[in-house]
């Protein structure tokens, strides 16, 4: 990264440190500052690193995205891109439009109690000492330079929590929207904690309006006390010219499950990471993930399951889609400790190929330090199946309506595994469009 854009990052914070100077605690400015040291010292990744060897970053070190402002450029095209992004008027829902929570447009229901539903920046003035004791508790900015400009800049997204034995029985649905008409940059940062026994579904989705590209950078920390239940999914449909970059960090303590439902079909550019802790013993771990690129799409996929404990299982299935000259990329690893014995982990990683200019680079990987484990992983590339065509053709069928049904059958076995019906019912009828990028 060139000095002029480190210049350009740390001149922005230092604008939003003194806009913010007045209303935020001491302790998030501190945190706030090392964040940004930090990513000076990082700067963006190039592709000399192994981690970012596949992805190429450099556009943002050639381009200056500007904060967006707390002020929507177009309230129709918001509420346009909210409708879109609706799932279901029963969902307690939080909006946040250019990274900036949006009442007219969120919406809770009767919330049980032990229920907090929130945005970040208000439970950062009512809720202070809880925020600082989870802000950046899992999610380490030290060597990480995109974790490290989240929190260098970090001011709004969700807050939830949810207390010991409470079940929220309707999703939690957040939605990032992007209506930004020049080049800007979001940082959602959301956080998420899950006391004993409690249950709760989460939807994370992202979506952008035609116009500009813009770059959403957001961080999700989530904390699953013991015998809690998660199940989260995030649907990233990014406008077509967008950078998307974001990591989920899950902390996981023992007899805690966790189910993330990952898919991907928007943005330029997007890369999302997944870190699991496995800390505790007989937690269940499972991570599904479909992405699916068309035209010069890049898509990056990355996962690691620490199981750090013994008697834990961790399954893993990513399916990739790709077409034209797009372009995917997937690294899984699964880290087994030493102490980790009794481990059970699977993980799987299939692409399907559409065109003989589409490439994936794919990479799972095993690192296991206890002895008496069960670990598997694989991964395979192919293309569509010619015979399973001509049978299907020679029944009557369409040609291209033979190729959406071996599409669809592909990649199934991960939207069936959805549980929330609308949410399946919506990736449904985008696996069964014409068009390489579904209206939303």
């Amino acid at each position: 990264m060139i000095a002029t854009e480190v210049d350009h990052y740390q001149e922005q914070h230092a604008r939003s440190q003194d806009s913010q100077s007045d209303s935020a605690p001491s302790w998030l400015t501190d945190l706030r500052r090392r964040a940004i040291e930090a990513f000076a010292r990082l700067g963006i990744p190039t592709r000399r690193i192994e981690d970012w060897r596949f992805t190429n970053v450099s556009s943002l070190a050639n381009r200056s995205y500007e904060l967006a402002s707390t002020t929507f450029s177009s309230s129709d095209r918001a509420a346009e891109l909210v409708d879109r992004a609706r799932l279901s008027d029963e969902y307690h829902r939080l909006v946040f439009v250019n990274g900036h929570y949006a009442a007219q447009w969120s919406s809770d229901h009767k919330l049980p109690g032990g229920l907090v539903i929130d945005n970040l920046a208000n439970a950062i003035r009512e809720r202070s000492a809880d925020v600082e004791r989870q802000l950046a508790r899992h999610a380490n900015f030290d060597d990480a330079a995109f974790i490290a400009l989240n929190t260098a800049f970090a001011s709004d997204g969700a807050f939830i929590d949810v207390a010991e034995n409470v079940a929220v029985e309707s999703p939690i649905h957040l939605v990032f929207l992007s209506t930004a008409d020049a080049a800007t940059v979001c940082y959602p940062r959301n956080l998420i904690r899950l006391g004993k026994n409690s249950r709760a579904t989460l939807i994370e989705t992202y979506l952008g309006g035609e116009g500009e590209a813009y770059f959403t950078n957001a961080v999700t920390e989530v904390e699953l006390a013991e015998s809690a239940d998660l199940d989260h999914y995030k649907l990233q449909h990014e406008q077509i010219g967008a950078l998307h970059i974001a990591m989920t960090q899950l902390d996981q303590k023992a007899d805690s499950r966790f189910r993330e439902h990952y898919f991907s079909f928007g943005a330029a550019l997007s890369r999302n990471e997944m870190s699991c802790l496995l800390d505790g013993e007989r937690i269940e771990t499972t991570l599904n993930g479909l992405y699916m690129p068309t035209g010069d799409q890049v898509m990056d996929c990355r996962t690691r399951i620490d199981h750090a404990k013994p008697n834990c299982n961790s399954y893993e299935m990513y399916k990739g889609i790709l077409d034209d000259r797009a372009k995917g990329i997937f690294n899984g690893k699964i880290f087994v400790h030493q102490d980790a014995q009794k481990t059970d982990a699977k993980q799987s990683n299939q692409a399907l190929l559409l065109s003989d200019d589409a490439v994936v680079n794919t990479k799972p990987q095993l690192e296991i330090y206890a002895d008496d484990v069960r670990c598997t992983h694989g991964a395979t590339i192919g293309e569509l199946d010619e015979t399973a065509l001509y049978y299907l053709r020679s029944r009557g069928i369409p040609a291209g309506l033979a190729r959406k049904m071996l599409i669809f059958a592909f990649a199934n076995d991960i939207v069936q595994g959805v549980d929330v019906s609308e949410v399946r019912q919506h990736l449904e009828s985008i696996l069964l469009s014409s068009h390489g990028l579904p209206d939303v």
